[in-house]
């Protein structure tokens, strides 16, 4: 094959890399596809068989060796995500009154909530509480 056409597709597998959702597979393909093209160019690509051959070895040495570290390092350049759980001990404002072990409507962070009253009193509309655990979309609730 020539050159350009080499490049062509590592171009197209890296648009398709970008464009579709993924764990960055075709990006090796792409970049694989891309070196046997330089290589191609610089009469050091060989027959065809052997460009297929470098670049199926490329694309699949570099995807087992690199794929991991890469991932790894854009989970942790991203930042802690807030999981719910990092909710608990925070302070909610109570929306509709609560009677004890009853349900109601609690602001969290600007965000209405279902919450649950843990307490054995009555949590009344305004009054501030601490969420104890979470539970899918629910708060679990105590007074202070």
């Amino acid at each position: 094959m020539t050159w350009w056409v080499w490049i062509l597709l590592g171009l197209v597998l890296l648009l398709i890399e970008v464009a579709v959702p993924g764990g960055i597979i075709l990006l090796f393909f792409g970049v694989a596809a891309m070196v046997v093209g330089v290589l191609v160019g610089a009469g050091a690509g060989g027959p065809v068989w052997l460009q297929w051959l470098s670049f199926s070895v490329l694309s699949v040495v570099s995807l087992l060796a690199l794929r991991g570290p890469i991932l790894r390092r854009l989970e942790k350049s991203a930042g802690p995500d807030e999981k719910v759980d990092t909710l608990v001990g925070e302070p909610v404002l109570v929306i509709l009154d609560m009677a004890p072990g009853a349900e109601g409507k609690a602001e969290l962070r600007g965000t209405s909530w279902t919450a649950h009253n843990l307490g054995d009193r009555l949590l009344s509309r305004g009054e501030t509480c601490i969420v104890e655990r979470v539970q899918g979309l629910k708060l679990f609730v105590r007074a202070r």
